[in-house]
């Protein structure tokens, strides 16, 4: 959110990235993939309700996430107390795989800070991650590093009617908020059907991205978070990490491939379904096929 233009530099320069990358006779369907995907902070599983059976449909696996707190999943926020704890449902998908098996991870918004949490843990089970206007974590720096320069770019009327508090113990207080319906229909869900968001206002449940552990944990390193090929895809119409922070964050830390949706907003997967779904199965598909 707000004007970073001490972070933004030009957009041809990440874009072209891809510059001549792109094959226009290449398959898009190629060997079937498993596609494990996160979702942002207040969110659930629930966000890729359109994306999942489109992926199936082009024959993939498709795994939708619920986080620790979030959507169906049965903890309460206040049994949540730090990154291992909200991310052990996706920890615990990646420890099940057969030995030989790989994924395809998919970091939305803040769930980009639980990818990397598994990519530094598990950097031999995925083959591919790909955020997707997703807050992304650097080796050199400390891991609350891209959310520290986020918080600083945001004014605090940007959050509208979110509401913010404290829980935990004393000693160790954390931050949760809870997402406004002023707040998603104009940051988040701007471009989006009014039926996803009114699903968005009924699912919602408060959240935390825990920025009080990204602090204290150690910086991810070079052999796990890394080691893995990232693609970074950015929602041009995004108002709450605006297309020039997307930027930063792929200038601060870059990744194999840059692609672009010209169409959504923060949450491609209700704005731009079939687009974002595309760009998926091109992304997987140049890894796959190089």
């Amino acid at each position: 959110m707000g004007t970073r233009g001490r972070h933004s530099r030009s957009r041809e320069k990440t874009d072209s990235f891809v510059a001549g990358k792109e094959k226009s006779s290449r398959s898009i369907i190629l060997a079937k993939m498993h596609f494990v995907a996160t979702h942002g902070m207040c969110h659930g599983a629930w966000v890729w309700y359109k994306v999942k059976p489109q992926m199936e449909a082009a024959g993939h696996q498709f795994t939708a996430v619920d986080l620790s707190a979030c959507g169906a999943n049965p903890k309460k926020l206040d049994e949540v107390r730090s990154l291992n704890d909200y991310t052990k449902p996706l920890l615990e998908v990646l420890a099940s795989l057969p030995p030989d098996d790989k994924v395809v991870l998919v970091g939305h918004s803040g769930g980009g800070i639980a990818a990397a949490v598994a990519m530094e843990k598990y950097p031999r089970k995925i083959s591919l991650a790909i955020f997707l206007t997703g807050i992304m974590p650097d080796t050199e720096h400390v891991p609350s590093y891209a959310l520290d320069q986020y918080a600083a770019g945001t004014p605090a009327d940007a959050w509208k009617d979110t509401q913010f508090s404290v829980y935990g113990e004393p000693n160790e207080p954390l931050t949760s908020l809870v997402v406004g319906p002023n707040f998603l229909k104009s940051t988040l869900y701007q471009l989006c059907p009014i039926e996803d968001f009114t699903l968005a206002t009924l699912m919602v449940r408060p959240g935390s991205l825990f920025i009080e552990d990204l602090h204290k944990i150690k910086k991810f390193t070079e052999e796990g978070f890394g080691s893995v090929t990232r693609v970074y895809v950015v929602c041009e119409q995004d108002k709450c990490i605006p297309p020039e922070f997307q930027r930063w964050m792929i200038e601060n830390n870059p990744v194999k491939e840059v692609k672009v949706i010209e169409e959504a907003d923060h949450m491609p997967m209700f704005s731009a379904p079939e687009k974002l779904c595309k760009c998926l199965l091109e992304i997987a598909a140049y890894k796959y096929s190089t």
